[in-house]
């Protein structure tokens, strides 16, 4: 007869490990976390790292800051920054006028042209610190949608423009234009104003709105 007091085989694939009595399947589980625990562990501590040299950068920004004083569209603003920010990023970042735009960030593009005194510069390379005591021109201070500058009107008028980013830095050149010993032409302007670039292509509307300011005429699109 079979022996009752026989103890029963265990089913296949359980175990014991230090987590007790568990299926292959449980152990599996059991050890994939670990693995995941341990690998998670360098990077929420390379994160913890990382946001402390964030922390760190602000308070070291913020303990380099000098005072600059700029008088921008005729307003005086008294300002705390970095001695290395370029004019374009106190415009933009600081005074909020965004209407000077960053395109190629290297004085290639001219986006970004502003005057200075009377005169355009491209204010991306430029630092802002060295502009304390003169007077700063950006498109907001050209001309306002009620009260268009003859220029901006113009460059409505005869569409010079179609994605915009550019528009801002050409009327600024173009407005510079006007009191500057440019000649009577077409290839005069081209060459004056060779500095902006149009990725779109309007650069025949944009000669034609110039023309039409110089020569007080009415604005027409170029044939």
């Amino acid at each position: 007869m079979p022996n009752q007091d026989k103890i029963p085989e265990k089913p296949e694939g359980e175990t014991r490990s230090g987590f007790g009595r568990s299926t292959r399947r449980t152990f599996i589980s059991r050890l994939g976390m670990a693995s995941l625990l341990a690998t998670t562990g360098p990077a929420v501590t390379t994160l913890a790292q990382r946001s402390g040299k964030v922390e760190q950068g602000l308070s070291a920004e913020s303990k380099d800051a000098i005072p600059v004083t700029l008088r921008v569209n005729g307003k005086k603003y008294d300002l705390r920054i970095d001695p290395r920010t370029t004019l374009l990023d106190c415009l933009r970042e600081h005074l909020h006028l965004t209407g000077s735009k960053k395109g190629c960030d290297h004085g290639q593009c001219g986006a970004c042209s502003v005057h200075i005194n009377g005169r355009r510069q491209l204010s991306c390379l430029s630092f802002a610190a060295l502009h304390e005591g003169e007077e700063i021109t950006t498109i907001e201070g050209i001309g306002q949608p009620e009260n268009l500058h003859a220029m901006q009107a113009a460059f409505v008028a005869t569409d010079a423009y179609q994605c915009g980013y550019c528009t801002s830095g050409q009327i600024m050149s173009a407005v510079a234009l006007l009191k500057e010993p440019c000649g009577p032409e077409d290839a005069d302007v081209k060459e004056f104003v060779s500095g902006n670039i149009c990725r779109c292509g309007a650069y025949p509307n944009i000669v034609a709105a110039i023309q039409s300011v110089r020569q007080n005429t009415k604005p027409q699109k170029a044939g």
